[in-house]
C-alpha cells in the first residue's frame, strides 16, 4: 500500500491549516504526524482516511498490486483509532467487537475475549460500555483498530486517557500486532510514536501560501 500527496492543501474558512504538502507513506513504514496544535496533524488523518477531502492539491492511495484505489472504497483499507470516533456505548465490549466484525476483518487466531484479555477488561467483557471510563474506552478503541487486518493503521492521540499500564498494553500491541503495516501517529507525545522511523512536522506548511 502507498499513499501519495501531491501539492495538498487545506483551508478551513479563510485559514490555510497547511499547503504545499508533497509526502508519500508506504507499508511497513512508521510515521509520526506532529507540529503545533492546529498545525493540522488530525485534519490530515481524516483526509487519508477519506472522511474529508483537500481544498487543492491531490491524494491518491495505491494497492499492493499497484493499483489506485477509489476514495470510496478507501475505508475497507484502514482501521483508525481517535478521540472523535465513538464507541456503540448500549453494547458491552464483546459486542462491540462481535459488531466491528460484521464489518472488518479482526485478528484471524484471536476470539473477541481473547482480545479484552490482552487489553485488561476481561473483568468487565460483558459490562456495557456507557459504564467504561474513559480509559477503558481508549483502550476497546486501540484494540479495533490494532487488531483490525487492514493494511493501513490511522492512529490520533492513542495514549489519550490511558494510565501508564494502558500506555504499556499499547506499546505491547503495536510491537506485537502492528509493526507490518503502514503505520502513521498523530500527536506531539514521542511515547505515542516513539517506534515511528520517519516525521513529517506539518508546523513546516504552515502559513505557506497555496497559490
Amino acid at each position: 500500500m502507498q499513499i501519495h500527496l501531491t501539492a495538498a492543501a487545506k483551508r478551513f474558512n479563510k485559514e490555510w491549516i497547511f499547503s504545499n504538502l508533497d509526502f508519500s507513506f508506504t507499508t511497513g513504514q512508521h510515521y509520526a504526524l506532529i507540529g503545533n496544535n492546529g498545525s493540522g496533524k488530525s485534519t490530515l488523518l481524516q483526509i487519508i482516511a477519506g472522511y474529508i477531502g483537500l481544498t487543492k492539491g491531490q491524494i491518491n492511495w495505491v494497492d499492493a498490486d499497484g493499483k489506485a484505489i477509489d476514495s470510496t472504497k478507501i475505508y475497507q483499507h484502514i482501521s483508525i483509532a481517535s478521540p472523535y470516533l465513538e464507541l456503540v456505548e448500549e453494547l458491552t465490549a464483546l459486542e462491540q467487537i462481535a459488531f466491528h466484525q460484521q464489518f472488518k476483518s479482526i485478528h484471524p487466531a484471536l476470539k473477541p475475549i481473547e482480545i479484552v484479555e490482552k487489553i485488561g477488561l476481561h473483568k468487565a467483557a460483558e459490562k456495557q460500555i456507557r459504564n467504561f471510563s474513559s480509559g477503558m474506552k481508549q483502550r476497546l478503541k486501540l484494540a479495533l483498530a490494532i487488531f483490525d487486518q487492514s493494511p493501513i493503521l490511522l492512529l490520533d492521540e492513542p495514549c489519550s486517557n490511558l494510565d501508564q499500564e494502558g500506555i504499556q498494553t499499547y506499546h505491547h500491541l503495536m510491537q506485537t500486532y502492528a509493526m507490518h503495516k503502514l503505520v502513521i501517529v498523530a500527536s506531539n507525545d514521542s511515547q505515542e510514536y516513539h517506534f515511528c522511523d520517519q516525521r513529517l512536522s506539518l508546523s513546516d506548511f504552515k502559513n505557506v501560501s497555496a497559490i
